[in-house]
């Protein structure tokens, strides 16, 4: 998988995180903050294999104005 840089936060300073790539797979791989929240975490089913992820709103937005 080949991924490309789309956008990081305002807010990561100077590291990459939250960011978001675009993947030669048509597909988008993002980068987050883990939840660990119990609330938020209930009102999901997630997988064993699978995990969320929390991203500003400013890194989603990069995909609404490129796509």
């Amino acid at each position: 998988m080949q991924l490309t840089f789309i956008r990081k936060t305002v807010l990561s300073g100077d590291t990459n995180c939250p960011s978001l790539y675009r993947t030669d797979r048509d597909t988008f791989v993002v980068q987050g903050w883990r939840v660990t929240d119990p609330q938020a975490l209930s009102q999901l089913d997630i997988p064993e294999h699978e995990t969320v992820v929390e991203v500003p709103s400013d890194v989603l937005a990069e995909i609404a104005r490129n796509l």
